[in-house]
């Protein structure tokens, strides 16, 4: 099944669906397919063109999340691909205008994409001889554990100031507007650890980078000395460029929002 983003535009409503079998609305977090064209859904939802992200999803702009090939094999892996993307909603204008927010706690309330999710994530590590899985807060603390018990892990959480009880270690990094910190236990984390990144999404690639120098994605002057094996994310916003500031560092991901 494929999505398709809504919009809010006045040519909306002159959009000739007649020969296409399937169109799609979204109504929050749900999802209705309908088989019909647009002069009768203009009888069944008079107010469909009028309300901005409740209109008819136009099949010329498709929804934000594609499905990545990430794997080599066929058939299973795609349907699983599918199925994760589809899963995940995106809200406009959140928390911003202009925004188009991926919200993966709709990925969350579907057990079989999150299962997917974790599955394709451990059968890719599984054999890599990953030692510690770091999870940045928040949402990588969701995707992190499972992983990290799976694949025989320790799990750490990277922590934003002050959240750790304990001795840390810390890495500035840059924002739009000023900078933040990211924290870790001292001792979590020992030279010649094998570690594998992960968080929810990747944009301009800020934190991924400062979780690889605070744990020595870089060089042998970075804070821990572990050998980051592997930065891993649900969902990738290429358009960002977040890729550029890990240094050449390999990314996996499992959808790319377009």
């Amino acid at each position: 099944m494929i999505f398709y983003q809504t919009t809010h535009d006045k040519t909306d409503s002159n959009i000739d669906l007649a020969g296409f079998n399937q169109t799609f609305l979204c109504f929050g977090r749900s999802k209705i397919q309908v088989r019909t064209n647009l002069g009768l859904l203009s009888l069944l939802f008079p107010s469909l063109s009028s309300r901005p992200y409740l209109s008819l999803l136009r099949l010329a702009k498709p929804f934000p999340l594609i499905c990545k090939r990430s794997m080599a094999s066929d058939g299973a892996e795609d349907h699983r691909l599918r199925r994760i993307a589809s899963s995940i909603r995106v809200i406009p204008d959140f928390p911003k205008p202009g925004i188009l927010f991926q919200d993966i706690t709709t990925l969350l309330l579907d057990p079989e994409a999150f299962r997917d999710t974790i599955d394709m994530f451990v059968e890719r590590y599984r054999d890599k001889e990953i030692s510690v899985v770091a999870g940045i807060e928040a949402r990588g603390f969701i995707f992190g554990p499972p992983i990290a018990l799976a694949i025989g892990a320790k799990f750490v959480p990277m922590r934003k100031p002050k959240k750790l009880p304990g001795e840390v270690i810390s890495e500035e990094y840059s924002l739009e507007y000023g900078t933040d910190k990211m924290e870790m236990h001292v001792g979590a984390v020992q030279e010649g650890d094998r570690a594998l990144v992960i968080d929810d999404l990747i944009a301009t690639g800020g934190t991924l980078a400062a979780a690889m120098r605070l744990l020595g994605g870089f060089s042998s002057t970075d804070r821990v000395g572990a050998e980051v094996v592997e930065c891993a994310c649900v969902i990738e916003l290429p358009e960002l460029k977040g890729r550029d500031k890990l240094g050449g560092r390999p990314l996996f991901v499992l959808v790319k929002a377009v």
